[in-house]
């Protein structure tokens, strides 16, 4: 079972958030000067990393707030929880 800690309510179950998708991918700058390519790249092109991750989950089932997670994609280990403006990766490895 997946643990998250939601930074409003506290660690919940996982079945309780809803995936949003990868916390990695950097929208275009400039959405009307990108080329098909980059919009191409930003909404269908997604890594498959081993190891620590960071993504977007929204607790759905209670404050309805977005959270970032820092979770292992090989054990499911969450390691971080935070905003969605928090570095949780730099802040782990800094540990």
């Amino acid at each position: 079972m997946i643990r998250i800690r939601c930074p409003h309510c506290g660690v919940r179950d996982h079945k309780e958030f809803s995936y949003i998708g990868d916390a990695t991918k950097i929208r275009p700058p400039e959405p009307s000067l990108a080329s098909d390519e980059e919009w191409y790249d930003y909404i269908y092109i997604r890594n498959n990393p081993k190891g620590p991750h960071e993504e977007y989950w929204q607790h759905v089932v209670g404050c309805r707030s977005f959270v970032k997670v820092l979770r292992d994609t090989l054990t499911h280990e969450v390691l971080a929880t935070g905003l969605p403006a928090d570095q949780l990766k730099e802040n782990y490895e800094a540990k």
